[in-house]
């Protein structure tokens, strides 16, 4: 995907969320790192400007600890702090992530929402949707789906504010993730 692609898919995602946006709830939007964090911020800026006034919270989760695979990965991990500084019961979340593919980091994130509270309901927003799935998780929205990537290669998501370039590329995995 080229800049202009992904800046499509976000405004697509975007219009997707603010026609089923409730009115009458508190709204919650929580990226998980790191690019899914980049994500979300963009989409509630996004939101912000297509509905003023509209209080929106932020939020963000760092998965590390809630892997399933964390004793398998190699070295040692990189972990960020969790910031949801607001109460998520009763709240419509959007959960927001680059790449959706088995459905692990996923649950890994909605477990370690459920340690914050008990959201009204959660739904999920993923640039890009490979298909795959290893669980019963799938996107609410989606900016983009691939579902003929072969399982030797994996989804790179590139965005500015993190690596100093934005695109989606198709890359072969490496033997450990």
């Amino acid at each position: 995907m080229t800049k202009s692609e992904i800046s499509q898919a976000i405004d697509s995602l975007c219009s997707k969320v603010a026609a089923e946006l409730p009115e009458d709830v508190p709204v919650a939007i929580i990226g998980i790192r790191t690019r899914g964090e980049i994500l979300a911020r963009r989409i509630l800026e996004r939101l912000n400007n297509e509905l003023p006034g509209r209080e929106i919270n932020f939020g963000i989760l760092d998965i590390t600890f809630y892997r399933d695979d964390l004793s398998r990965r190699t070295g040692v991990p990189l972990v960020k702090s969790t910031e949801i500084e607001f109460d998520i019961d009763d709240v419509w979340v959007l959960l927001v992530d680059d790449v959706l593919h088995t459905g692990r980091s996923i649950r890994a994130a909605l477990d370690e929402l459920h340690d914050f509270g008990r959201p009204g309901i959660v739904r999920l927003a993923v640039l890009v949707d490979r298909g795959g799935r290893e669980m019963p998780i799938c996107a609410d929205y989606t900016g983009v789906k691939f579902t003929d990537i072969p399982d030797n290669e994996r989804i790179q998501v590139r965005l500015q504010e993190k690596d100093g370039q934005e695109g989606a590329y198709i890359v072969k995995k490496k033997r450990d993730s």
